[in-house]
């Protein structure tokens, strides 16, 4: 089966080695919240990233579920041996718990933002299995619900609910010492780009080359401080961004 949305959910922070783990997990309904305290029982499937109350999940429930959970599997890529392993969620609502091989990696609570556990340690040969948590009570009025709607028919502008996975799920290899996150703040009147990033797993030397349509406009480096660094690059030649000339630098 074709995996569904199989583009790299984050195009601007993109790295080669990663796996996307959208398509068939199992899935269970926990209306008592009881999953914890007892065997559960996958006797449906889901199709992720689509939630369950949509038709395109293959569950299609539209009432109130304060609690689902999700499982599948996965082998890693030869080639991954000695990196160090990212599991991504695009979005998960509300409260989630994760488990790896039946150990817990982490949790987080919000419906809107994505989040990351590195499961290095939690890793192990051949197969490995992966276990989700989801709950969500937006009756409750202790979080943000956006427009989805608190009574069962959708109503005004309020809409049908959307519980558990609803963003893509991947995995990504990255070596022991990697770039975790970087802002970047343009300043257009003085044609350059100032960059602010965090590096994980250690110090050392961050290097950015900023190039348009293939030719080098900036380079520069520098030494981080507790794996956080600051750095600006003059570009040489400025391309600003408009809707009749959508330009875009590559970094």
């Amino acid at each position: 089966m074709q995996i569904p949305r199989p583009e790299h959910p984050r195009p601007d922070f993109q790295r080669q080695a990663w796996l996307n783990l959208n398509g068939a997990w199992d899935f269970a309904f926990d209306f008592g919240r009881s999953g914890r305290e007892r065997e559960l029982e996958w006797t449906d499937k889901i199709l992720v990233p689509f939630c369950p109350e949509s038709a395109l999940s293959g569950i299609g429930y539209r009432d109130f579920m304060p609690s689902v959970w999700y499982r599948r599997t996965f082998r890693l890529p030869e080639d991954w041996r000695g990196r160090r392993v990212i599991l991504h969620f695009g979005a998960v609502d509300y409260q989630t718990e994760v488990w790896l091989n039946g150990k817990t990696v982490g949790t987080h609570r919000g419906g809107y933002s994505s989040f990351q556990f590195e499961i290095t340690s939690f890793l192990q040969r051949g197969e490995n299995t992966i276990v989700v948590c989801a709950e969500d009570d937006n009756r409750l009025w202790l979080q943000p619900r956006g427009k989805q709607c608190e009574a069962y028919e959708s109503q005004g502008c309020d809409y049908t609910r959307t519980t558990g996975i609803w963003q893509t799920v991947w995995l990504e290899a990255v070596p022991q010492t990697y770039l975790a996150s970087a802002k970047l703040a343009p300043d257009l009147a003085n044609a350059s780009l100032f960059i602010e990033g965090r590096l994980a797993g250690g110090g050392g030397e961050v290097k950015a080359t900023a190039t348009f349509a293939g030719k080098c406009l900036a380079q520069g480096a520098v030494k981080t401080r507790g794996g956080h660094f600051q750095l600006a690059l003059p570009l040489a030649a400025a391309h600003p961004w408009a809707p009749g000339t959508p330009n875009l630098y590559d970094l």
